[in-house]
């Protein structure tokens, strides 16, 4: 079926007892897992509230979509920087580096009095 043999029409004789044991299968699943119990309650929850079930479905595609567009102009308008491995390296080092001094910074300025005596 995958690989180009025909549609299998489920009339046909050559398939239909195929296709009635797939059925079969198919149902048997069904009540296994409870799939079954679980598509009749939502049938019956759409029968009842027409228009909650069509706005709760309609609602959760737009959602989707709004979603899926927001994604879409995020990546485009994302910057296409070629940064290298090494590049990235060298700012992690830099900005740990920064770091570093600017606490050793702090430290002189909570004790001005330690001086670095040179000696000569």
């Amino acid at each position: 079926m995958i690989m180009g043999e025909k549609m299998p029409d489920k009339e046909d004789p050559q398939y239909k007892e195929r296709y009635e044991k797939e059925v079969e299968t198919g149902r048997k699943f069904a009540r296994w897992s409870g799939i079954d119990r679980f598509a009749s309650r939502i049938q019956q929850f759409a029968n009842g509230h027409r228009t909650l079930f069509l706005a709760i479905v309609f609602g959760t595609v737009i959602c989707s979509f709004t979603f899926n567009a927001y994604r879409f102009a995020m990546v485009y308008k994302a910057k296409k920087q070629n940064v290298t491995a090494t590049q990235r390296q060298e700012d992690v080092l830099k900005a740990i580096h920064a770091k570093r001094q600017a606490q050793r910074d702090s430290i002189m300025m909570i004790n001005p009095q330690t001086k670095k005596y040179e000696i000569k």
